[in-house]
């Protein structure tokens, strides 16, 4: 039967934490009187079948600033550990008693609601127990979607036990395509550019990612990938600001 038939109540999930190793406290850096994460939690709350929002932070006090933030928005928050990620996604969905999990991290500000749409559309049309925009390199960095089920993330959590499926919530089930359904959606020939930095790790990123909010949503607008792109390639000496930032991949570690 065709998911979107039964509805799952979804909940969008952010993974977010003040200590950030390259970055200390970008989540909370401000562009335009707003900081990042409220930056993102609006793009949130425009992508059509979300049911609620929930900021997964820690336990550490540095974050209460970031339940602060969600109070002030009227999202949720759930707090848990800092080391295993995986489990505070999980039980993150669990406080909103959610069925699907639309997971986005911190560090995706611009995140475009469009796209975030048509993955969760994607899911509910299709048997499969996990969507992505990013199985492999294909839209600009900051753009990742993934959609999956509160099921497969239990049994993540039951089966996954190294470290990369701890820090990295849908690492397991992305490693065993044998045993959940995968469906990756590639970016239209338009917006493919996987070398494009627009996701937040080091000052440079916030330097580019902020100049883009004051000049194409400086009053708060969405404005989306598309417009990133074709912004992008009239200003290429944009590229510049932070061209040097070396993206982390999952499994290598520092």
């Amino acid at each position: 039967m065709n998911r979107s038939l039964k509805k799952m109540k979804t909940v969008a999930t952010v993974e977010c934490r003040m200590t950030s190793s390259r970055l200390p406290g970008k989540v909370m850096l401000e562009s335009c009187g707003r900081p990042m994460l409220e930056h993102l939690v609006a793009r949130l709350k425009a992508v059509s079948g979300i049911d609620a929002i929930v900021l997964a932070t820690t336990v550490n006090a540095q974050d209460d600033v970031i339940e602060e933030l969600a109070a002030r928005l009227g999202v949720g928050c759930y707090r848990g550990s800092e080391d295993d990620v995986l489990d505070r996604v999980l039980k993150a969905a669990y406080s909103v008693k959610a069925e699907l999990i639309v997971e986005i991290t911190g560090d995706c500000p611009l995140v475009d609601p469009e796209l975030a749409s048509q993955v969760l559309k994607c899911f509910l049309a299709n048997d499969c127990d996990y969507v992505s925009n990013d199985l492999f390199p294909s839209y600009p960095l900051g753009m990742d979607v993934q959609v999956f089920t509160v099921e497969a993330l239990e049994q993540a959590d039951r089966e996954g036990r190294t470290q990369e499926d701890r820090e990295h919530v849908s690492w397991y089930i992305v490693q065993n395509p044998q045993i959940f359904r995968q469906i990756m959606l590639p970016a239209p020939q338009e917006l493919h550019w996987p070398d494009l930095r627009i996701t937040l790790d080091e000052q440079a990123d916030y330097n580019l990612i902020n100049a883009l909010i004051h000049a194409l949503g400086p009053d708060g607008r969405l404005f989306s990938c598309h417009e990133i792109v074709r912004y992008l390639r009239a200003h290429p000496e944009l590229l510049n600001v932070n061209k040097g930032v070396v993206q982390r991949i999952p499994g290598q570690h520092a």
